[in-house]
């Protein structure tokens, strides 16, 4: 399979920012980690502080990739636009979140884009990224 991961704001951060809730590894941390649990697919990684640009590279996925795994961080209680953009793309996508979004602030508890996905994981670190990976591989079976 060939998955596109995009990581949202602030994910260029990870290592440095509250390790208690995201972990204490790096974002190309999860790039060896996913590559090295999945090395039969083939991963494009992008990390984006900016809106239009995660937009554009969900709104082309369908095109080149098999399935998508977004974490679209803060964008995910807040972007209505980027939830259209999934609702659009016609290949398997799971949400994934490295904190428990239940454990958190109340803002946090409510993901708009989630709901244009096949499903969303939460609270597992880069393990939910890994789950992502097989439960897309299940989908695409179906």
């Amino acid at each position: 399979m060939k998955i596109l991961v995009i990581n949202g704001p602030n994910l260029n951060f990870l290592g440095k920012r509250d390790p208690s809730q995201y972990g204490k590894e790096s974002l190309v941390d999860l790039e060896i980690f996913l590559t090295k649990k999945h090395p039969e697919d083939k991963f494009e990684f992008i990390q984006s502080n900016y809106e239009g640009e995660i937009i554009d590279k969900i709104q082309k996925a369908s095109s080149f990739f098999d399935g998508l795994i977004i974490n679209p961080g803060g964008y995910s209680h807040t972007s209505v636009a980027i939830r259209d953009a999934l609702e659009i793309c016609t290949i398997p996508k799971i949400e994934v979140h490295l904190s428990n979004l239940a454990t958190r602030e109340d803002f946090r508890h409510v993901s708009i884009t989630a709901t244009a996905c096949n499903g969303y994981l939460s609270g597992f670190k880069f393990n939910g990224y890994s789950a992502a990976v097989h439960l897309i591989s299940l989908i695409i079976k179906q």
